[in-house]
């Protein structure tokens, strides 16, 4: 099916670039892309809600995280990656 889609030049010319590189038409870009847009569920996609993966199960062990101790890792974590 034939449609027309107005983009941005830049976008277009990013696609483009990228479809070389992968040696693929721009249509073989835009279906690949577009159909994995459609199949991934709204939830998986940008903006949506990620769930994240639990470990054990109802009566195991328990974490009692506080935002001190989040915050004390993002520091360190900093620390060790600029230098400071």
């Amino acid at each position: 099916m034939r449609t027309t889609v107005d983009l941005p030049d830049d976008l277009i010319r990013a696609a483009k670039a990228r479809a070389a590189e992968r040696g693929e038409s721009l249509k073989e870009l835009f279906t690949r892309v577009l159909s994995r847009e459609v199949r991934t569920p709204a939830s998986q996609r940008e903006g949506g809600s990620v769930s994240l993966p639990l470990v054990g199960g109802a009566g195991g062990p328990s974490v009692d995280v506080t935002n001190a101790d989040i915050e004390a890792a993002l520091a360190a974590e900093d620390a060790e990656r600029y230098g400071r």
